[in-house]
């Protein structure tokens, strides 16, 4: 079959992005399809812009071996692009004796997926971190980071381009076909056609919905998706009194609403969990932030009433529970079509993950 291009990646988020980016730097001739008039603009821009260092995950599961790997590329890739960054460092902080059970918890597993540098925090010696937050004891983690999540996603797109690659937005996937040595894809307003010989889907929380377009793909291989609304709220009125981040014991509905840090020092608290979606909705539900402050005075019990204002909704791809919360990276071994990598629930740590990723997608697709 004559082919348009070597390769297709299907989404143009950081994750998309990378795997061009690999892709197109062992010489593969790429070309990524963005359904928005824009690049990196859904789960790539509606997030807390953190890197995080890798303490959080089931030892040797995807996250946690792309989430350290990558931190590791990511610092490393900021600083040789003068990509503002910055390692600001994260307090994870408990509240009781049953919070300190699992703060030790978390340690321990952190040290077993080889994150040492994790420091353990009374609460005098937590006053001279953060003198505002209350706890009964603490976890210092210092090489976790934030950074310019927009301008690390337009590098990507330009190191992709310096080696070939093509961005085609407003070009969303109607349907793929599967040919004798490769793949028909249908796609963009006038549904023009393109030959290639593979195909990544890297559409984050649209994922499944592509899966599902791809003729001769098993349901079987096409995990079940629920999506997890986040909302954020902004502090208005008082000034930033933290100096790190600041998370709370997570539980099993994910981080907790934590404090983040922008580059500027603008503080946002988020996000919060709500109960499984299966669809997806980016408007601001809680008009109540009550929730909020109860979550955030665990920590910071002098936040001040009518402090906060509404900020993003985030949502994030999750896996169900038979199918497991890790990333699933599908391939060729997997669901037997040459050519197809389907990456299903890259939520977070995908952000810091990213390099890691689109490095082991270009990989299997030697």
């Amino acid at each position: 079959m004559k082919t348009d291009f070597d390769a297709v990646v299907i989404g143009a988020g950081v994750i998309g992005l990378s795997c061009a980016r690999a892709l197109a730097m062992k010489g593969q001739n790429t070309l990524i399809l963005e359904r928005d008039t824009q690049i990196a603009s859904e789960g790539s821009a509606r997030n807390s812009e953190v890197i995080h260092a890798g303490l959080y995950y089931p030892h040797d599961s995807q996250k946690h071996r792309f989430c350290v790997d990558g931190a590791a590329m990511l610092y490393d890739y900021l600083q040789n692009k003068h990509i503002d960054h910055k390692r600001i460092g994260k307090l994870i902080v408990a509240n009781g004796a049953d919070d300190d059970e699992k703060l030790q918890a978390l340690q321990s597993d952190a040290r077993n997926n080889g994150v040492q540098d994790l420091t353990w925090l009374s609460p005098a010696e937590l006053s001279r971190y953060e003198p505002d937050i209350q706890c009964s004891n603490a976890l210092f983690s210092p090489n976790t980071g934030i950074f310019d999540s927009h301008a690390y996603a337009f590098s990507l797109l330009a190191d992709a381009e310096e080696y070939g690659s093509t961005l085609a937005l407003n070009s969303s996937v109607q349907a793929i076909r599967r040919m004798k040595e490769g793949f028909q894809i249908e796609c963009g307003p006038d549904r023009h056609h393109i030959a290639t010989h593979r195909v990544i889907n890297a559409t984050g929380i649209w994922a499944e919905h592509i899966a599902r377009n791809i003729e001769g793909l098993d349901p079987l291989f096409i995990p079940e998706f629920r999506y997890i609304k986040g909302h954020y709220a902004q502090l208005q009125g008082v000034k930033t009194p933290f100096q790190h981040l600041i998370y709370p014991v997570p539980d099993e509905k994910g981080l907790g609403i934590h404090v983040t840090l922008d580059l500027g020092g603008q503080c946002r608290f988020g996000p919060d969990a709500q109960a499984p979606h299966n669809h997806i909705d980016y408007g601001y539900e809680h008009r109540n932030l009550d929730h909020f402050y109860k979550a955030i005075r665990r920590y910071w019990p002098n936040l001040p009433d009518n402090s906060l204002a509404p900020a993003m909704v985030g949502i994030r791809p999750k896996l169900n529970i038979s199918a497991g919360s890790d990333f699933h990276i599908s391939g060729p071994e997997e669901h037997g079509l040459n050519g197809l990598i389907n990456l299903f629930g890259i939520e977070s740590p995908g952000l810091t993950s990213s390099l890691a990723i689109g490095g082991a997608v270009a990989s299997l697709l030697d």
